[in-house]
């Protein structure tokens, strides 16, 4: 992974429900690390439910493995502020171990 990758992208943006945009978007790791902990849970669960994390993250982040930890989530059945705590730990190490690839290379 380079640093552009790390730089803005393809905005992802979340929804309380079908149609229902909370106004909330992200466009690099840093943002949906934010969102994550700005949104309501219950959009956190929509999105897993349907896969729509896993999904940007792949096509648009281009991370595999970050893509692979947060499908993982799903079969955890977690609810609440116990899923956003877990989708945040899970982004914010992926995204930290990235950002400590990139200083190495420099």
């Amino acid at each position: 992974m380079n640093p552009k990758e790390l730089e803005h992208v393809a905005p992802f943006h979340f929804y309380g429900d079908i149609g229902d945009y909370t106004g909330i978007s992200a466009a690099s790791y840093e943002d949906f690390l934010t969102s994550i902990k700005l949104v309501k849970t219950k959009s956190l669960s929509f999105h897993i439910e349907r896969g729509d994390f896993q999904k940007w993250v792949l096509d648009v982040l281009k991370d595999r493995k970050l893509a692979r930890e947060i499908g993982k989530v799903k079969n955890q059945k977690l609810r609440g502020q116990a899923l956003r705590n877990r989708i945040y730990r899970i982004v914010s190490g992926r995204h930290k171990e990235l950002v400590s690839k990139t200083h190495t290379r420099s």
